[in-house]
């Protein structure tokens, strides 16, 4: 059973073709649930799962969920269970990441290497410890190069739609960012697209890098640089630890596979000097 928060996000459908041929090859069936970033819908498609007698569950969290009961219920219940991507800490078991502190750190040296002085980082929710890695990899980059930085440089904003709202707030602001480094693509797409449709140029006056390096990537204009993520990896990681876990091949003790990432410069952030 595999509970993703949206089979249409590029990246999870890169993840979910990971798990499918995998699992195949190695003879098992796969069961798709989608939480749509809901907890009420991620404890129903948990007790489906169940209910259908599935042999392990893979789990990339919803960013409405707060509460791990029904993930506890999956253990106590000795059915095996694996989180990749955005995963829960409150539960000891196996997880397959990428290293989202890294990529958010590279991309923000990016930033600053190729002349940005006042970035931005539009966040993801800090109840995921993929939104807490990124800030973090955000904070430590601005850090080593002693660029000042307060509360205004991270603004909670992780979809298109709030990147409408916010992006004007910050480009009205007395110094408007010059650089910005959002949480996604699909944000980093609709920031660009906000910051264009006011005047300014991408990138000679902001410079824009996303996440996940998806077809969005390609579609923008300019074409945004992005950090890549290994989704068909992630996914074929994550069912082989899980099928180890089925089997019973693993060792006791819980581990957490990082993987990581690569940095592609496109059009959307100036050239270094």
């Amino acid at each position: 059973g595999v509970i993703v928060p949206e089979i249409v996000h590029y990246f999870f459908s890169t993840v979910i073709s990971g798990i499918e041929d995998l699992a195949y090859d190695k003879g098992y069936h796969v069961m798709f649930c989608q939480s749509n970033e809901s907890y009420e819908r991620e404890v129903k498609a948990v007790e489906t799962l169940m209910a259908s007698r599935v042999d392990g569950i893979l789990v990339s969290l919803g960013k409405t969920t707060m509460n791990y009961d029904h993930f506890r219920e999956i253990v106590k219940a000795g059915i095996s269970l694996v989180f990749f991507d955005r995963v829960c800490e409150e539960i000891e078991t196996d997880r397959v990441i990428v290293d989202d502190e890294k990529g958010a750190y590279n991309a923000t040296r990016h930033l600053i290497e190729t002349g940005c002085r006042n970035i931005v980082h539009l966040s993801g929710p800090q109840n995921l410890l993929i939104g807490k890695n990124r800030r973090n990899g955000f904070v430590k980059a601005l850090e080593d190069y002693n660029m000042p930085w307060s509360s205004k440089n991270i603004v909670k904003c992780d979809t298109p739609e709030e990147a409408e709202l916010i992006v004007p707030e910050l480009l009205s602001r007395n110094n408007p960012p010059d650089g910005i480094f959002a949480v996604n693509d699909l944000t980093a797409a609709g920031a660009m697209k906000v910051i264009k449709e006011k005047g300014f140029k991408v990138p000679e006056e902001v410079s824009i890098i996303g996440f996940t390096s998806g077809m969005i990537s390609d579609l923008t204009d300019p074409p945004l640089s992005s950090v890549m993520q290994p989704g068909y990896l992630v996914g074929k990681e994550a069912v082989q630890m899980l099928i180890r876990n089925i089997e019973k091949t693993n060792k006791d003790q819980p581990e957490t596979m990082i993987i990581g990432t690569e940095l592609l410069i496109k059009g959307s952030t100036r050239k270094k000097p």
